[in-house]
Protein backbone atom coordinates (compact mmCIF):
# COMPACT_ATOMS: atom_id res chain seq x y z
CA UNK A 1 0.00 0.00 0.00
CA UNK A 2 1.60 3.85 -0.89
CA UNK A 3 2.08 6.33 1.97
CA UNK A 4 -0.91 8.45 3.09
CA UNK A 5 -0.92 10.90 5.25
CA UNK A 6 -4.10 10.08 8.36
CA UNK A 7 -5.34 13.08 9.72
CA UNK A 8 -7.94 12.77 12.94
CA UNK A 9 -11.35 15.13 12.76
CA UNK A 10 -12.66 16.35 15.76
CA UNK A 11 -15.52 18.27 14.23
CA UNK A 12 -17.56 18.43 10.85
CA UNK A 13 -16.24 21.71 9.87
CA UNK A 14 -12.65 20.02 10.17
CA UNK A 15 -13.45 17.25 8.56
CA UNK A 16 -14.67 19.44 5.71
CA UNK A 17 -11.64 21.38 5.65
CA UNK A 18 -9.61 18.84 5.33
CA UNK A 19 -11.31 17.58 2.52
CA UNK A 20 -11.55 21.36 0.46
CA UNK A 21 -7.60 21.29 1.31
CA UNK A 22 -6.90 18.39 -0.97
CA UNK A 23 -9.33 18.88 -3.57
CA UNK A 24 -10.49 15.63 -4.11
CA UNK A 25 -7.26 13.81 -3.17
CA UNK A 26 -8.52 12.69 0.36
CA UNK A 27 -11.22 10.32 1.19
CA UNK A 28 -13.31 10.22 4.42
CA UNK A 29 -12.76 6.69 6.36
CA UNK A 30 -14.49 5.66 9.26
CA UNK A 31 -15.10 1.63 9.49
CA UNK A 32 -12.90 1.66 6.01
CA UNK A 33 -13.80 -1.86 4.93
CA UNK A 34 -14.25 -0.78 1.55
CA UNK A 35 -11.88 2.11 1.02
CA UNK A 36 -8.58 -0.17 1.96
CA UNK A 37 -9.96 -2.87 -0.07
CA UNK A 38 -9.65 -0.52 -2.69
CA UNK A 39 -5.83 1.22 -1.42
CA UNK A 40 -4.20 -2.41 -1.01
CA UNK A 41 -4.82 -3.36 -4.48
CA UNK A 42 -4.76 -0.39 -6.48
CA UNK A 43 -8.05 -0.65 -8.85
CA UNK A 44 -8.42 3.18 -9.31
CA UNK A 45 -5.72 4.69 -11.49
CA UNK A 46 -5.31 8.05 -8.56
CA UNK A 47 -4.45 7.30 -5.12
CA UNK A 48 -5.99 9.03 -2.29
CA UNK A 49 -2.60 11.73 -0.89
CA UNK A 50 -4.66 11.72 2.81
CA UNK A 51 -7.03 9.89 4.73
CA UNK A 52 -9.19 11.58 7.43
CA UNK A 53 -10.75 9.64 10.14
CA UNK A 54 -14.11 10.55 11.51
CA UNK A 55 -14.70 8.20 14.30
CA UNK A 56 -13.25 10.91 16.28
CA UNK A 57 -16.11 13.65 16.03
CA UNK A 58 -18.36 13.07 18.69
CA UNK A 59 -21.72 12.69 18.40
CA UNK A 60 -21.94 10.31 15.40
CA UNK A 61 -22.63 7.26 16.51
CA UNK A 62 -26.09 8.24 18.08
CA UNK A 63 -29.86 6.79 17.35
CA UNK A 64 -32.43 9.56 18.13
CA UNK A 65 -36.25 9.46 18.32
CA UNK A 66 -37.08 13.23 18.03
CA UNK A 67 -39.40 15.28 16.07
CA UNK A 68 -41.30 12.17 14.30
CA UNK A 69 -37.74 11.31 12.70
CA UNK A 70 -35.70 8.32 13.49
CA UNK A 71 -32.13 9.89 13.05
CA UNK A 72 -29.07 7.33 12.60
CA UNK A 73 -25.73 8.86 13.13
CA UNK A 74 -22.89 8.67 10.17
CA UNK A 75 -20.82 6.67 12.55
CA UNK A 76 -23.46 3.94 13.89
CA UNK A 77 -22.52 0.69 12.56
CA UNK A 78 -24.64 -2.11 10.71
CA UNK A 79 -24.72 -4.21 13.94
CA UNK A 80 -26.40 -1.35 15.67
CA UNK A 81 -29.11 -0.62 12.93
CA UNK A 82 -29.77 -4.32 13.08
CA UNK A 83 -30.04 -4.86 16.72
CA UNK A 84 -31.48 -1.64 17.60
CA UNK A 85 -35.25 -2.36 19.20
CA UNK A 86 -36.96 1.15 17.43
CA UNK A 87 -35.85 0.27 14.37
CA UNK A 88 -36.28 -3.32 14.27
CA UNK A 89 -39.95 -2.54 15.32
CA UNK A 90 -41.11 0.93 12.92
CA UNK A 91 -37.98 0.15 9.83
CA UNK A 92 -38.05 -3.64 10.10
CA UNK A 93 -36.93 -3.77 6.28
CA UNK A 94 -33.49 -1.56 7.38
CA UNK A 95 -32.81 -3.75 9.93
CA UNK A 96 -33.25 -6.95 8.29
CA UNK A 97 -30.98 -5.82 5.84
CA UNK A 98 -28.17 -4.40 7.90
CA UNK A 99 -28.55 -8.42 9.26
CA UNK A 100 -28.08 -9.53 6.02
CA UNK A 101 -25.24 -7.24 5.22
CA UNK A 102 -21.53 -8.89 4.87
CA UNK A 103 -20.59 -10.75 7.78
CA UNK A 104 -20.65 -10.00 11.42
CA UNK A 105 -17.42 -8.87 11.35
CA UNK A 106 -17.55 -6.40 8.35
CA UNK A 107 -21.23 -5.67 10.24
CA UNK A 108 -19.25 -4.86 13.75
CA UNK A 109 -16.86 -1.80 11.68
CA UNK A 110 -18.86 -1.37 8.55
CA UNK A 111 -21.22 1.92 9.19
CA UNK A 112 -24.48 2.47 7.75
CA UNK A 113 -23.47 5.71 6.11
CA UNK A 114 -20.55 3.77 4.31
CA UNK A 115 -22.81 0.87 3.27
CA UNK A 116 -24.38 3.40 1.03
CA UNK A 117 -21.42 5.12 -0.39
CA UNK A 118 -19.52 2.32 -1.28
CA UNK A 119 -17.99 1.57 -4.34
CA UNK A 120 -19.22 -0.98 -7.28
CA UNK A 121 -18.39 -4.72 -7.26
CA UNK A 122 -17.41 -5.30 -11.16
CA UNK A 123 -14.34 -7.58 -11.49
CA UNK A 124 -13.39 -5.23 -14.48
CA UNK A 125 -13.62 -2.47 -12.31
CA UNK A 126 -12.12 -4.54 -9.16
CA UNK A 127 -9.02 -5.79 -10.72
CA UNK A 128 -5.71 -4.86 -8.62
CA UNK A 129 -3.09 -2.76 -10.48
CA UNK A 130 -5.92 -0.90 -12.32
CA UNK A 131 -5.70 -3.20 -14.96
CA UNK A 132 -9.18 -2.16 -17.16
CA UNK A 133 -9.39 1.28 -17.42
CA UNK A 134 -12.84 1.07 -17.95
CA UNK A 135 -15.38 3.52 -18.24
CA UNK A 136 -16.06 4.36 -14.70
CA UNK A 137 -12.31 5.14 -14.02
CA UNK A 138 -13.12 7.69 -17.03
CA UNK A 139 -11.52 4.96 -20.01
CA UNK A 140 -12.86 3.90 -23.40
CA UNK A 141 -15.25 1.34 -22.92
CA UNK A 142 -17.10 -1.28 -20.27
CA UNK A 143 -15.43 -4.23 -20.76
CA UNK A 144 -18.62 -6.04 -19.34
CA UNK A 145 -20.83 -5.48 -22.26
CA UNK A 146 -18.84 -8.20 -24.52
CA UNK A 147 -17.61 -9.82 -21.50
CA UNK A 148 -18.66 -11.35 -18.40
CA UNK A 149 -21.78 -9.66 -17.60
CA UNK A 150 -23.55 -12.86 -14.98
CA UNK A 151 -23.96 -9.89 -12.40
CA UNK A 152 -24.62 -6.81 -14.41
CA UNK A 153 -26.99 -4.42 -14.99
CA UNK A 154 -30.16 -5.89 -16.38
CA UNK A 155 -31.82 -2.23 -16.96
CA UNK A 156 -29.25 -0.60 -19.78
CA UNK A 157 -26.12 1.04 -18.72
CA UNK A 158 -25.42 4.63 -17.46
CA UNK A 159 -22.23 6.82 -18.49
CA UNK A 160 -21.67 8.35 -21.73
CA UNK A 161 -21.00 4.61 -23.90
CA UNK A 162 -22.11 1.88 -21.11
CA UNK A 163 -21.33 1.11 -17.72
CA UNK A 164 -23.26 -1.24 -16.71
CA UNK A 165 -21.86 -2.35 -12.88
CA UNK A 166 -24.51 -2.39 -10.49
CA UNK A 167 -24.61 -0.60 -7.08
CA UNK A 168 -24.29 -3.37 -4.58
CA UNK A 169 -25.72 -1.66 -1.14
CA UNK A 170 -27.90 -3.96 0.83
CA UNK A 171 -29.36 -1.42 2.72
CA UNK A 172 -29.90 1.39 0.17
CA UNK A 173 -32.78 0.01 -1.37
CA UNK A 174 -34.61 -0.27 2.41
CA UNK A 175 -33.67 3.69 3.23
CA UNK A 176 -35.96 4.49 -0.37
CA UNK A 177 -38.55 2.30 0.49
CA UNK A 178 -38.99 3.75 3.86
CA UNK A 179 -38.06 7.39 2.16
CA UNK A 180 -35.02 8.13 4.05
CA UNK A 181 -33.41 11.14 4.03
CA UNK A 182 -29.58 12.03 3.65
CA UNK A 183 -27.83 14.40 5.85
CA UNK A 184 -25.17 15.79 4.82
CA UNK A 185 -22.49 19.10 5.88
CA UNK A 186 -24.14 20.94 3.17
CA UNK A 187 -28.00 19.53 2.47
CA UNK A 188 -30.60 17.09 2.84
CA UNK A 189 -31.38 15.35 0.39
CA UNK A 190 -33.89 12.42 -0.66
CA UNK A 191 -32.44 8.60 -0.69
CA UNK A 192 -34.63 8.47 -4.09
CA UNK A 193 -32.16 10.72 -5.81
CA UNK A 194 -28.89 10.57 -3.63
CA UNK A 195 -27.19 7.88 -5.86
CA UNK A 196 -26.03 8.83 -9.08
CA UNK A 197 -23.42 7.53 -11.52
CA UNK A 198 -20.13 9.17 -12.11
CA UNK A 199 -16.10 8.53 -12.23
CA UNK A 200 -15.25 6.50 -9.23
CA UNK A 201 -18.56 8.04 -7.71
CA UNK A 202 -21.87 6.05 -6.68
CA UNK A 203 -23.67 9.35 -4.93
CA UNK A 204 -24.21 12.80 -6.00
CA UNK A 205 -21.74 13.76 -2.92
CA UNK A 206 -19.12 16.42 -3.75
CA UNK A 207 -15.94 15.94 -2.83
CA UNK A 208 -16.05 18.46 0.32
CA UNK A 209 -19.02 16.77 1.58
CA UNK A 210 -19.62 14.07 3.73
CA UNK A 211 -22.75 12.46 5.39
CA UNK A 212 -23.80 13.31 8.94
CA UNK A 213 -26.60 11.58 9.44
CA UNK A 214 -30.03 9.33 7.98
CA UNK A 215 -33.46 10.45 9.13
CA UNK A 216 -36.24 8.34 8.51
CA UNK A 217 -39.61 9.60 9.02
CA UNK A 218 -41.85 8.09 12.03
CA UNK A 219 -43.94 5.39 9.59
CA UNK A 220 -47.68 6.57 9.61
CA UNK A 221 -49.91 3.99 11.38
CA UNK A 222 -51.12 0.62 9.79
CA UNK A 223 -47.50 0.39 8.20
CA UNK A 224 -45.33 -2.11 7.44
CA UNK A 225 -41.96 -3.13 5.85
CA UNK A 226 -39.35 -6.40 5.19
CA UNK A 227 -36.56 -6.78 3.31
CA UNK A 228 -35.86 -9.83 0.89
CA UNK A 229 -32.41 -10.88 -0.70
CA UNK A 230 -31.05 -13.33 -3.34
CA UNK A 231 -27.38 -14.12 -2.92
CA UNK A 232 -25.15 -16.93 -3.63
CA UNK A 233 -23.83 -17.44 -0.08
CA UNK A 234 -26.19 -16.30 2.81
CA UNK A 235 -24.05 -15.52 4.96
CA UNK A 236 -21.90 -13.01 2.86
CA UNK A 237 -21.85 -12.63 -0.16
CA UNK A 238 -23.15 -9.24 -1.90
CA UNK A 239 -26.77 -9.63 -3.75
CA UNK A 240 -27.78 -10.73 -7.31
CA UNK A 241 -30.79 -8.82 -5.91
CA UNK A 242 -32.04 -7.38 -2.85
CA UNK A 243 -35.60 -5.75 -2.22
CA UNK A 244 -37.47 -3.82 0.06
CA UNK A 245 -40.99 -3.00 0.29
CA UNK A 246 -43.02 -0.99 2.67
CA UNK A 247 -46.69 -0.45 2.88
CA UNK A 248 -49.46 1.54 4.65
CA UNK A 249 -53.20 0.08 4.41
CA UNK A 250 -56.26 1.70 4.96
CA UNK A 251 -59.08 0.07 4.98
CA UNK A 252 -57.95 -3.21 4.41
CA UNK A 253 -56.16 -2.24 1.31
CA UNK A 254 -53.09 -0.71 0.63
CA UNK A 255 -52.87 3.05 0.46
CA UNK A 256 -49.65 3.25 -0.36
CA UNK A 257 -46.61 1.51 -1.22
CA UNK A 258 -42.83 2.06 -1.84
CA UNK A 259 -40.41 -0.92 -3.58
CA UNK A 260 -37.49 -0.74 -4.24
CA UNK A 261 -34.55 -2.89 -5.98
CA UNK A 262 -30.87 -3.01 -6.01
CA UNK A 263 -28.21 -5.51 -7.28
CA UNK A 264 -30.03 -5.17 -10.48
CA UNK A 265 -29.34 -1.72 -11.76
CA UNK A 266 -26.68 1.35 -12.19
CA UNK A 267 -28.02 2.33 -9.24
CA UNK A 268 -31.06 1.32 -6.80
CA UNK A 269 -34.13 1.35 -8.68
CA UNK A 270 -37.77 2.26 -7.35
CA UNK A 271 -40.28 0.09 -9.16
CA UNK A 272 -43.26 2.28 -9.79
CA UNK A 273 -45.40 0.32 -12.02
CA UNK A 274 -45.23 -2.15 -8.51
CA UNK A 275 -46.19 0.60 -6.56
CA UNK A 276 -49.12 1.48 -8.85
CA UNK A 277 -50.34 -2.37 -8.96
CA UNK A 278 -49.95 -2.92 -5.04
CA UNK A 279 -52.17 0.56 -4.73
CA UNK A 280 -55.19 0.44 -4.11
CA UNK A 281 -55.68 -4.12 -3.41
CA UNK A 282 -55.22 -6.24 -0.90
CA UNK A 283 -51.72 -8.78 -0.83
CA UNK A 284 -52.26 -11.68 -1.88
CA UNK A 285 -50.84 -14.22 -4.22
CA UNK A 286 -52.51 -13.12 -7.10
CA UNK A 287 -51.74 -9.25 -6.50
CA UNK A 288 -48.41 -10.26 -5.70
CA UNK A 289 -47.32 -11.79 -8.92
CA UNK A 290 -48.78 -9.65 -11.05
CA UNK A 291 -46.86 -6.98 -8.67
CA UNK A 292 -43.41 -8.92 -9.48
CA UNK A 293 -44.14 -9.14 -12.89
CA UNK A 294 -44.75 -5.42 -13.50
CA UNK A 295 -40.93 -5.06 -11.67
CA UNK A 296 -39.21 -6.84 -14.16
CA UNK A 297 -41.47 -5.43 -17.64
CA UNK A 298 -38.64 -3.24 -18.86
CA UNK A 299 -35.84 -5.23 -18.16
CA UNK A 300 -33.28 -5.86 -20.77
CA UNK A 301 -30.78 -8.37 -20.09
CA UNK A 302 -27.41 -8.73 -21.86
CA UNK A 303 -26.05 -12.04 -22.85
CA UNK A 304 -24.79 -13.67 -19.27
CA UNK A 305 -28.00 -12.34 -17.03
CA UNK A 306 -31.01 -13.47 -18.13
CA UNK A 307 -31.31 -15.34 -15.03
CA UNK A 308 -31.74 -12.55 -13.18
CA UNK A 309 -35.37 -11.44 -14.35
CA UNK A 310 -37.11 -14.44 -12.96
CA UNK A 311 -34.90 -14.56 -9.73
CA UNK A 312 -35.96 -10.81 -9.58
CA UNK A 313 -39.34 -11.43 -10.16
CA UNK A 314 -39.30 -14.12 -7.42
CA UNK A 315 -37.75 -11.74 -4.98
CA UNK A 316 -39.95 -9.22 -5.31
CA UNK A 317 -42.74 -11.44 -5.05
CA UNK A 318 -41.27 -12.79 -1.77
CA UNK A 319 -40.98 -9.68 -0.24
CA UNK A 320 -44.55 -8.36 -0.67
CA UNK A 321 -45.47 -11.65 0.93
CA UNK A 322 -43.56 -11.52 3.27
CA UNK A 323 -44.62 -7.54 4.06
CA UNK A 324 -48.39 -9.23 4.66
CA UNK A 325 -47.17 -10.95 7.29
CA UNK A 326 -44.90 -8.63 8.88
CA UNK A 327 -46.99 -6.65 11.68
CA UNK A 328 -43.78 -4.72 12.58
CA UNK A 329 -42.63 -1.72 10.63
Amino acid sequence: MKDFIHFNAYSIDEAVALLSRYGGNAEIIAGGTDLLGKMKDRILPSYPEALINIKTIPGLDQIEEKEGMISIGALVTLSCVAEHPVIQKTCTALAQAASRTASPHLRNMGTLAGNICQDIRCWYYRAPQNRFSCLRKGGGRCYAIKGDNRYHSIFGGSVKGGCFAVHPSDTAPALIALNARIITSKQSISADTFFNVGVTHTTVLANDEIITAIQIPAPAPDTRSTFQKFALRKSIDFPIVNCAVAVTEKNGSIAHARLCLNAVSVVPRRAVKTEEVLTGNKIDETVAEEAAMAAVADAKPMEGNAYMIPVTRAIVKRTILACRENHGG
